[in-house]
């Protein structure tokens, strides 16, 4: 199998990737790479990338599937600036008690947020 290089992959999606808000090409420089994973028995590869673009100021973020010589992409645009990006990366993962959590809170809550915000929750 050949080994995936992840610089060569990088340069393509500069090549590739415009902004889904104005159209305009990305510049490999404000690509910035959050996560990745790489299988090379496999030939694949798992990317997820924060970009910004230079003409409109939005934020989209990617992940990148490579499974052989298939291409996946998928972007959602963001109000995550990347220094959003990298502080989040580093938080745990939200849990089910963490969901179950907010639904009480939200059911116990009356409308009153300033109430809400100067009380802690229980």
């Amino acid at each position: 199998m050949k080994k995936i290089d992840l610089k060569k992959v990088m340069a393509w999606l500069g090549f590739m990737l415009r902004c889904p808000i104005c159209e305009y090409k990305y510049n490999l420089q404000n690509i910035k790479v959050l996560d990745s994973q790489t299988d090379d028995e496999f030939n694949e590869a798992r990317i997820l990338i924060h970009s910004e673009c230079q003409k409109c100021n939005s934020s989209v973020m990617f992940n990148i599937d490579i499974n052989g010589p298939e291409i996946f992409s998928i972007g959602m645009v963001t109000d995550l600036t990347s220094n959003d990006s990298n502080k989040f990366s580093d938080l745990s993962a939200i849990s089910a008690n963490d969901v179950i959590g907010i639904h009480q809170a939200l059911k116990r809550f009356d409308g009153d947020l300033v109430k809400a915000l100067a009380s802690p929750s229980k």
